[in-house]
């Protein structure tokens, strides 16, 4: 079988300019509380008086003429102004600032916010937007971006989406529980599929399991249809328990699944996996060789419960990006809340219990990515069904 062998250096997973979407899924309500914690991590950032208000800037993709980003804007200022009403007590000035769809204008807001007395930054959206931020106001503040690309994290930079490397971790060791121990990857040619391939790579190191194959397809349906008998073949001569897919892009997923049952590859002969959410759009829910499938989602219910309050406050669904804006303010939130004068510093924001977001139990990491909890679930006769539910904390230090 083809292998692709990923170098992490120098070409693709160190591109720090590289605009990889946040690939998240919207969540919940309540507001992020911190398990009491034992602070990890360097002091970066400034220590605040957690009696008086501290400033936080919101950097969103307003103003860049693209009516879907305005969109998108909108929901995050309006979950971020939520989490200012739900702090409990902490008392957050925020300060929202359109940094548009480029990375000159976000690096001048973020100095704009900065020299107006923010304490710490969330967002930018994209991740060279991001990267330009964290290097921008290095030394001074800490960025929470809403970028899902773990390749930028680190320093004063964070990451709050849900990474590739979170949902193959958690599919990964959760089919290690049962017994698979055998993973056969297959992704995308494209870089998302690339890096989604290479995030799948090391989370099977990462659980001790073993990758006997690893091969790149096309985006057509020609090409899925010409290389799936030859997976098939690998998965065969390799003894495969379980192939994992990227699926990144909306249109794959069933074309690549579908060449694969043709190839006799699907749940009832081989666990099959993915990447991404193989519930969403809805439409794809009845496709026979997607249902016994595994994939990943956060606290659906606690999502429905944000998205009925969000719309009875504004008249709209929100982006599901707002839960990230959301979830970043709360978490400052709850660390002034709880009195701390390093709330906003690498030590006060890594603290390993995590907090209880929207999107479920989460945590930032000192090297700048972040943990998520998530649900591990699968379609039976076109229906979601969890069949492992996300744990609700971290409980202490590492997974």
């Amino acid at each position: 079988m083809s292998s692709i062998t990923l170098g992490r250096p120098a070409d693709l997973l160190r591109r720090p300019l590289m605009r990889i979407a946040a690939l998240v899924s919207a969540a919940a309500l309540a507001a992020c509380q911190p398990v009491e914690p034992t602070a990890t991590g360097a002091q970066t950032g400034p220590l605040i008086d957690p009696s008086q208000p501290v400033q936080v800037a919101l950097l969103v993709p307003a103003d860049s003429g693209d009516a879907n980003y305005d969109y998108m804007a909108r929901s995050m200022a309006n979950a971020a102004r939520m989490a200012v009403a739900d702090a409990q007590g902490a008392r957050i000035d925020l300060r929202v600032y359109n940094s548009g769809d480029d990375a000159a204008q976000a690096v001048a807001m973020a100095n704009k916010a900065v020299a107006e007395g923010a304490k710490v930054i969330v967002g930018p959206l994209h991740a060279e937007s991001a990267n330009a931020v964290g290097n921008a106001v290095r030394g001074r503040v800490n960025v929470l971006s809403f970028s899902n690309n773990a390749d930028i994290a680190g320093g004063n930079l964070f990451v709050l989406g849900n990474t590739f490397g979170n949902t193959a971790d958690r599919l990964v060791s959760y089919g290690v529980r049962q017994g698979l121990r055998r993973f056969l990857i297959v992704h995308e040619s494209d870089v998302a599929g690339q890096i989604g391939g290479a995030a799948i790579e090391g989370a099977i190191a990462r659980n001790r399991a073993t990758m006997v194959g690893k091969t790149a397809h096309g985006m057509t349906r020609a090409q899925m249809d010409s290389i799936a008998p030859t997976i098939a073949q690998a998965a065969a001569a390799n003894q495969a328990q379980a192939v994992f897919l990227t699926g990144n892009q909306q249109s794959v997923l069933p074309e690549i699944t579908a060449a694969l049952a043709n190839a006799g590859l699907n749940s009832s002969a081989i666990q099959m996996m993915g990447l991404t959410r193989w519930d969403i759009p809805a439409s794809r829910m009845s496709l026979p060789q997607l249902q016994n499938g595994w994939f990943a989602i956060p606290d659906t219910a606690r999502m429905a419960e944000f998205n009925a309050r969000y719309r009875a406050a504004y008249g709209e669904n929100p982006h599901d990006f707002a839960t990230l804006a959301y979830d970043g303010v709360s978490a400052i939130a709850a660390n002034v809340r709880a009195g701390r004068k390093n709330a906003v510093t690498t030590a006060g924001l890594t603290q390993g219990a995590g907090f209880a977001g929207i999107q479920g139990a989460f945590r930032l990491r000192p090297d700048g990515t972040n943990q998520r909890q998530l649900s591990v679930a699968t379609l039976q006769g076109g229906r979601l069904v969890v069949i492992d539910p996300a744990r609700r904390s971290f409980g202490g230090f590492g997974l």
